[in-house]
């Protein structure tokens, strides 16, 4: 992993927003690992919100409505489904630390969540935090097909609605390079994020 990396033990929910706004987030090298350190990419990955790219058959999926969608009604259920262990993800980084500061965010109106549910079982969503008018992306799960891209794609909506500038992925995949997602130099990306925090604190 390319960029700035620091150690830092007491992380508090205000400092952790502060992190934000400068370039900064906290991983740890494990779910057990007690300790978090700070990231700073070289290169950080951005979904430009005029241009995201659904696919057809992503398309045609989501007309047949297969999930209900709904926004910040189990925060810490989708915590706990990015953090278990899946096929193509036999370990996670989101430790105890980390589930408690973005609780902490959530209640105090910051860390929010996108759900997919069928039949009242939850079975994919994303979280993440909103600050100025930049969303910056933590992580996503998916128990059914497409369930977590269809939660990105309603994620997308509602930050275009509500006037967000900028989508923060931190890293690209290939998965996210399929939406749009592209790599943005170090120095680019303070400049959109410098614009972003110009921004009063939009709504979610």
């Amino acid at each position: 992993m390319k960029g700035t990396r620091s150690k830092q033990p007491d992380i508090t929910p205000d400092m952790l927003l502060r992190a934000y706004s400068i370039g900064l987030f906290p991983m740890a090298d494990s779910a057990d690992d007690p300790e978090l350190f700070w990231v700073e990419p070289e290169i950080r990955g951005v979904i430009p919100l005029t241009n995201f790219h659904v696919s057809r058959s992503l398309a045609k999926t989501i007309r047949r409505k297969p999930f209900d969608i709904r926004f910040n009604t189990a925060f810490e259920a989708v915590m706990e489904g990015c953090a278990a262990p899946a096929p193509d993800r036999p370990t996670t980084w989101i430790n105890s630390k980390i589930r408690n500061l973005y609780a902490t965010l959530h209640t105090m109106g910051y860390a929010h969540s996108v759900e997919a549910w069928e039949n009242d079982m939850l079975v994919g969503g994303l979280y993440g935090v909103s600050l100025g008018s930049a969303f910056f992306g933590e992580s996503m799960f998916s128990r059914r097909t497409d369930a977590s891209k269809i939660c990105l794609v309603h994620l997308v909506e509602r930050l275009r609605a509500r006037g967000f500038e900028l989508l923060d992925t931190q890293f690209t995949t290939e998965h996210l390079k399929s939406f749009g997602a592209i790599d943005v130099p170090k120095a680019e990306y303070e400049i959109m994020l410098g614009n972003a925090m110009n921004s009063p604190d939009l709504s979610f």
